[in-house]
């Protein structure tokens, strides 16, 4: 098995520009490296990255830089349409960070990924983009249907989500069963003690969950809902790793949180951060 890997990251071809990457005559790539962070690819040429990648047929591995890109709804939506193309995608890492896309297109752009039926590892990042919390509900339900998801990251700092978006992608959460490694990364996003609670009440049912890493610095969340949080999580029997970070919130004392942590049984690694 780490032989077939070995062989698949010695296969795998660096791309810095879509001319080079499009004029690529060689299609049995499994495994790719795309950057095209910071305006190197324009709104036209979304959908021609799109075409381009559905003629990797064989791709398992892909990681995409679009950051800093101006990318809106409708690009996203395509973008969405041509990750679709590689059904046979393992692992993808997807950096659309620092970008226009609103509700719609983080929806779109994940209805795009369930077709991607064996994808197990996932990484997401959408900070600084405008999805909020209905866009967040979308996209988390949408998400749902790649079943075979083991671990998932989630970027999402600074998206107003809010208490409705956090409930809501707590909520869905719930369905992922197959989930053994989960970060969420949701600093900035006007979460409170009600969103905490939620968040914590959805994750008790990811009963799977080993490795737990949630980002919540620069929210207003008090001791109260960190520790709804918390005693949720004790729920989750086979949580071995847990790190929370409560930075700039409304708590100055971690001591609390960690007391109530050592309810969780097979915890191992706990790292609380509140100031």
């Amino acid at each position: 098995h780490s032989q077939k890997n070995k062989q698949m990251i010695q296969d795998k071809k660096y791309f810095y520009n879509l001319e080079e990457f499009l004029n690529s005559s060689l299609q049995s790539y499994q495994a790719l490296h795309i950057d095209l962070s910071d305006n190197k690819i324009s709104g036209e040429n979304i959908s021609v990255l799109g075409s381009g990648l559905g003629k990797f047929t064989n791709l398992l591995s892909l990681v995409l830089h679009l950051s800093e890109n101006q990318i809106n709804d409708e690009k996203a939506s395509k973008l969405g349409s041509g990750l679709a193309n590689c059904a046979n995608l393992q692992y993808l890492i997807l950096d659309a960070a620092y970008n226009q896309i609103g509700s719609i297109g983080a929806q779109c752009l994940v209805s795009g990924l369930t077709n991607c039926t064996n994808l197990t590892n996932l990484i997401l990042r959408l900070d600084y983009n405008q999805i909020g919390a209905i866009g967040v509900k979308g996209l988390s339900s949408t998400l749902e249907m790649c079943t075979n998801l083991s671990s998932l990251t989630l970027g999402l700092n600074y998206n107003e989500i809010g208490d409705e978006g956090t409930s809501g992608l707590g909520f869905t959460l719930a369905q992922y069963t197959n989930l053994s490694n989960l970060t969420l990364d949701l600093q900035l996003n006007k979460i409170a003690d009600g969103g905490a609670s939620s968040l914590g009440s959805g994750l008790a049912n990811c009963i799977n969950i080993q490795i737990l890493t949630l980002d919540l610095q620069l929210n207003q969340i008090d001791l109260i809902g960190a520790s709804g949080l918390i005693s949720a999580l004790s729920n989750c029997t086979n949580l071995s790793n847990f790190t929370l970070n409560l930075s700039y919130n409304k708590i100055n004392n971690s001591q609390k949180l960690k007391v109530k942590s050592l309810k969780i049984k097979r915890l191992v690694v706990l790292k609380i951060k509140c100031i």
